[in-house]
């Protein structure tokens, strides 16, 4: 069985190991539908497309079923027919930059699946040398991955930085149990340079940087605790990445990209 919002090991290679929480509530048995045809290239493309629109988009949210029912000729034509019209899951689904500042909680599809965007293309854990996939399989406990605040909470807090700011998904990343117990309540430039000069760890900042880049991190606002400009840079970086899996493009006007947007809308 195949499903298709929740079961990133199948349909989005190479991808995140860790699929708990992702809804699940919807199945299809891909080998009635496609047969192999589903592996395909070009099938298989579109099917992800599909796939991260859904998610990203939220449209599976609420009455699942019934727009599960509604989208699926279309999604079958669509894959099987050259000149087939895109399904209504591709056709009308957008995704607002501002989303990102109101993005906070795992309860968000979005938040699942945009974890999923950075940790899929290699992201590296800030203290074991290791890849975020290969810690989630871990039974080690000081290797147990979560997703925790880059800008640390109470380093934010301390400034008055409002919490809908430090709590959304542009502060998060995963990282395991035994680097957020460096990172604790410092300023990103001193918990770097402790990671960074750590007996068993020893990185140069060039390493370090590269670190921080698999995590679609700018180096240069974090070393600086620039906590707005690192959320400004890692909105972009981010909105890159879903663009490119939703296979449509995402139309960034500064005024409505800020948190103040996110918060009126």
């Amino acid at each position: 069985m195949l499903n298709p919002l929740a079961n990133l090991r199948l349909l989005i290679q190479p991808s995140f190991t860790d699929i708990r929480g992702l809804s699940n509530r919807v199945e299809v048995d891909r080998s009635a539908l496609l047969g192999n045809e589903w592996l395909e290239p070009k099938t298989y493309d579109k099917l992800a497309r599909w796939y991260w629109c859904g998610l990203l988009g939220e449209l599976y949210g609420s009455a699942i079923e019934t727009r599960f029912a509604l989208d699926l000729q279309g999604l079958m034509d669509w894959v099987k027919q050259d000149n087939a019209p895109e399904p209504t899951t591709v056709r009308d689904v957008s995704f607002q930059p501002a989303r990102l500042y109101s993005i906070s909680t795992r309860n968000s599809a979005a938040y699942k699946g945009i974890s999923v965007l950075v940790q899929r293309e290699g992201a590296k854990d800030f203290f074991w040398k290791s890849t975020i996939r290969d810690l989630d399989e871990s039974d080690w406990e000081e290797r147990k991955l979560d997703i925790h605040h880059i800008f640390p909470q109470k380093w934010c807090q301390d400034r008055n930085i409002p919490c809908s700011q430090y709590n959304c998904i542009l502060n998060k990343t995963p990282v395991s149990y035994k680097a957020n117990l460096m990172i604790g309540g410092r300023a990103p430039s001193a918990y770097l340079q402790q990671l960074q000069t750590h007996e068993h760890v020893q990185l140069s900042d060039e390493s370090m940087d590269a670190i921080l880049q698999s995590h679609a991190i700018s180096p240069e606002h974090l070393r600086a605790d620039d906590f707005e400009g690192f959320l400004a840079a890692r909105q972009q970086i981010l909105l890159k990445k879903i663009e490119a899996s939703m296979g449509k493009p995402i139309f960034f006007a500064e005024e409505v990209a800020t948190p103040e947007a996110a918060a009126v809308g």
